[in-house]
């Protein structure tokens, strides 16, 4: 399941901030603050799908993530592999460095990244 844009900004705080409350949610939010009726529907939205948690704490609700950065978005890459690459990591690399235009350095940092993970899978 994917976020919406405004459920995905909330959740960059909730990652970014870890457990926070709804008040802290707006004011950490950029202007126009979003309504708090707003967030409330978002909030309970993520819930349904499964991102957000909360606890309670008197009447508030300090919410926290259930699902972290790296997990969403590597689901996010991987159905993008699929779905426009034909499920190869090869031609979504491809696709990626040539459209970014990428600089020599950066494709060089690349390359050591991917060097480095066939040396853990090799362990």
């Amino acid at each position: 399941m994917q976020l919406s844009k405004a459920e995905e900004q909330l959740m960059e705080h909730l990652w970014r901030q870890g457990p926070i409350f709804m008040k802290d949610l707006i004011e950490a939010h950029p202007d126009p603050k979003p309504a708090a009726t707003t967030v409330a529907t978002l909030l309970k939205r993520m819930q349904d799908k499964g991102f957000v948690g909360y606890e309670t704490f008197g009447n508030s609700r300090q919410y926290h993530a259930l699902v972290t950065k790296e997990d969403y978005f590597g689901k996010h890459v991987k159905g993008l592999i699929q779905q426009f690459f034909g499920n190869s990591a090869s031609q979504f690399a491809s696709f990626f460095t040539t459209a970014t235009n990428l600089s020599e350095t950066e494709l060089e940092d690349l390359k050591s990244v991917i060097e480095q993970q066939i040396k853990n899978k090799q362990q």
